[in-house]
């Protein structure tokens, strides 16, 4: 059976016995068909993982024994921080996987201007729930024991902000723009990286970046979709400054 991994939302410790619950269970017992004895890997976000055993199937829960902490580190050297306009329904989930997929550190889901999607307080919440969990399903595919940070929705005002005190180097993609994103983030060690939603950023969202710091560049000649920007730009930046290069 091939191993699992699942993510466990409480501190492990090697010798502890953990309960697994919910849809990990489920996928366990009921699509793996798991039985007692069976290995798993486990790993709770501070790093690291650890072997541990199926003990007990008690329903819709799963006991599990935990075995020996490995001292893995999957993460990139590149910090990586997506300011990302919140793009319609599963196109926002295929960006919040990928992006963890390839290392991204934070995402960061900007309503703006041009957003086809509008986030109120009441669902503001809820979106956030759903694309952590998106988030811990990619970290249990690919292999990561830590979690991208994942914030609340925000303005665009409010992320830029932000990244003005805690990035290196700050770009955003722009249709047109004279300088390649290779060209500009090929030194650097932490990147903020702003992208628009599916109408792109108004120009007053453009200035305001400017201000704050953000240099505009290109991917291409061609106009892309928000979601095809985002993972081909966070691609180009791990193979010039992080995991390809």
């Amino acid at each position: 059976m091939r191993l699992s991994r699942v993510y466990v939302d409480a501190p492990l410790a090697a010798g502890d016995s953990t309960t697994l619950e919910g849809d990990a269970a489920n996928h366990i017992a009921r699509v793996l068909r798991a039985r007692v004895g069976d290995a798993l890997t486990l790993f709770d976000g501070r790093g690291g993982e650890y072997t541990a055993r199926i003990a007990e199937l008690r329903g819709a829960k799963v006991i599990a024994q935990v075995a020996e902490h490995l001292d893995v580190e999957r993460e990139s050297s590149l910090e990586i921080t997506l300011l990302q306009g919140i793009a319609r329904g599963d196109r926002m989930d295929t960006i919040v996987q990928k992006a963890t997929e390839l290392g991204v550190t934070r995402i960061v889901p900007l309503t703006a201007e041009r957003s086809v999607v509008k986030i109120s307080r009441d669902t503001a919440h809820r979106k956030h729930a759903h694309w952590r969990a998106v988030a811990i399903a990619a970290c249990e595919q690919c292999g990561r024991n830590r979690l991208p940070e994942i914030a609340q929705p925000q303005t665009l005002a409010d992320a830029v902000r932000a990244a003005t005190l805690a990035t290196q180097l700050r770009l955003m993609l722009a249709p047109g723009a004279a300088t390649t994103l290779l060209s500009a983030a090929s030194q650097a060690k932490s990147i903020a990286l702003l992208i628009g939603p599916e109408g792109g950023l108004a120009p007053l969202e453009v200035e305001i970046a400017e201000r704050a710091g953000f240099a505009a560049c290109s991917v291409g000649p061609r106009i892309l979709r928000t979601e095809t920007a985002s993972l081909a730009a966070v691609a180009a930046l791990q193979a010039v400054a992080g995991d390809f290069a």
